[in-house]
């Protein structure tokens, strides 16, 4: 008697019918194995993972290290691509890199729009070390007092950093800007984003 039938006849649906999938024995270890390889060998895909596993006397095909690759969520990381050192004309100073904490600050401005259209910016302050944000100012306006506003505050609470690095904008290039965190004895890191290169005091 057929499935098909069967069903019919006892008023079944076939899916409530299908075989049930059986975990094999040594699915638990096989998996700890390819995450112990995944862990070791950042770069490697389940292709490569397979190869070691068939090395480390495993009988496996690769659809099942596929499959268990994809149910365990592993995935190779993006490629971070390289970053070249910076300089200026005349190779007198690289690109300042953090070193510790409160080392190098970035403070820069983003803009974005409301529901509405109208246009607001937001100034954001980063810790380059930690990669913490230190602190955001939102306004539908910001120039170099907001600028000069905010940063004392943050001198204050977490001491002057080694540098402060910013791009060519016009809130950051003010000659108030400049001065007033010469005057707390903070040092100028202007990033000339357009043309990739930096200042920095050597």
């Amino acid at each position: 008697m057929s499935e098909r039938f069967a069903c019919r006849v006892l008023g079944q649906h076939r899916s409530t019918q299908r075989k049930i999938a059986r975990t094999p024995d040594d699915e638990a270890a096989l998996t700890a194995d390819i995450i112990a390889f995944a862990l070791q060998y950042g770069r490697y895909g389940y292709r490569r993972i397979a190869a070691l596993l068939h090395d480390a006397v495993w009988a496996v095909n690769l659809k099942r290290v596929e499959r268990i690759w994809r149910r365990e969520g592993l995935k190779v990381p993006a490629k971070q691509p390289k970053r070249k050192r910076l300089w200026l004309n005349d190779g007198s100073c690289i690109r300042l890199r953090p070193a510790h904490p409160n080392h190098v600050w970035s403070y820069d401005v983003v803009e974005d729009r409301t529901h509405d259209g109208r246009k607001y910016r937001m100034l954001n302050i980063i810790d380059e070390f930690t990669r913490e944000c230190l602190a955001i100012r939102i306004n539908r306006k910001l120039n170099s007092t907001d600028v000069i506003y905010l940063l004392p505050d943050l001198f204050i609470r977490r001491g002057v950093p080694g540098h402060v690095r910013s791009d060519n904008g016009p809130e950051f290039i003010a000659k108030a800007v400049q001065d007033w965190i010469w005057a707390v004895h903070g040092r100028m890191a202007i990033a000339r984003a357009s043309t990739r290169s930096f200042v920095t005091n050597c």
